[in-house]
């Protein structure tokens, strides 16, 4: 990450104390009233440590955006506590410790690529003005740096979205979705810099629908569904406790009523599906079923290995 590294890493380094990069406590946040009133996030806590790589994962209306909103100081909590390295989110955004690559929010359409970045780097004084030209490369945008917004794309607007939020250098980078609209050579690139920045120490918190990027890229996953966090463990532990080994079959000559029963009936076994001459499903012990399939003459047996989607599948479905 060159220069811009070395600065992030000596600035972690001059503030060790303070570990705790994200605070949440008890929150919970209402829209609307009376009985109409949505309750977007259900009292959720939740701790972030320095440079931590978290996925908030969950359908939509779990109260990801909300909760991401709080973070970055656009939204005040109804109830409990939320601090950024001990301040107030709002207070943190603005001396520039947290910033976001949001959904939400427009840029002016006449302004150029790079006068756009320069805009926002001016209210972070010389040292992110300073920082522009690298990083317009980090986003991979020096090649439309001229290029009126009116004329990017949706994927290259969003690139500049990120170059926006890098232009501080935060400690927290908070992304909403932040690839939707990119192709896959963008979606590549982007990640590419986020490991870089993951490597240097930079809490990196993410909500995506991509499951592959959030198995991918982080260490630790947290799933919300229906405003609550329902799980928050390590991407390969809750991949491998929640998600199971999906098993394929082709079904025995005969026997394949008694044999379906048996499955169906047995602890741990999900997503049981029978289509013409071949049964699939998911299950926690993945040998044990298999010796069931192959004893009750069961062939072309498939097991495929466990995936965070059968997790989150598992975790969210009502």
């Amino acid at each position: 990450m060159s220069t811009a590294a070395d600065t992030l890493i000596s600035a972690r380094s001059a503030d060790a104390a303070t570990d705790l990069a994200v605070s949440i406590d008890g929150l919970t946040r209402h829209f609307g009233a009376g009985e109409g009133a949505v309750k977007a996030v259900d009292g959720i806590d939740l701790r972030i440590r320095r440079g931590e790589v978290v996925a908030l994962l969950g359908p939509n209306g779990a109260g990801k955006t909300t909760t991401l909103d709080i973070l970055l100081g656009l939204t005040e909590p109804g109830a409990g506590s939320v601090s950024v390295f001990g301040e107030k989110p709002a207070a943190a955004a603005k001396e520039g410790r947290i910033a976001g690559v949001l959904q939400t929010g427009g840029l002016l359409a006449d302004l150029t690529v790079r006068e756009t970045v320069e805009v926002i780097a001016a209210l972070h004084g010389r040292a992110a003005l300073a920082r522009v030209p690298e990083v317009l490369v980090r986003a991979d945008l020096e090649p439309i740096a001229r290029r009126r917004i009116a004329k990017c794309s949706g994927g290259e607007q969003q690139r500049v979205k990120f170059a926006l939020a890098l232009v501080a250098d935060p400690d927290v980078l908070i992304l909403d979705e932040p690839t939707a609209g990119m192709d896959v050579t963008a979606r590549r690139h982007f990640w590419s810099v986020m490991r870089a920045d993951a490597d240097a120490g930079r809490t990196i918190v993410f909500a995506t629908h991509y499951l592959e990027e959030a198995e991918q890229f982080a260490r630790r996953t947290v799933v919300m569904h229906r405003g609550r966090i329902v799980a928050d463990a390590p991407t390969a532990e809750l991949r491998a406790n929640l998600g199971g080994r999906t098993l394929a079959a082709t079904l025995p000559v005969s026997g394949t009523d008694a044999l379906v029963r048996t499955l169906s009936s047995a602890d741990g076994i999900s997503d049981l599906r029978v289509d013409a001459e071949r049964v699939s499903l998911r299950a926690l012990d993945s040998d044990a079923v298999a010796s069931v399939l192959l004893n009750s003459g069961a062939r072309d047996l498939e097991i495929a290995a466990p995936t965070l989607e059968t997790a989150f599948t598992a975790l969210t479905e009502d």
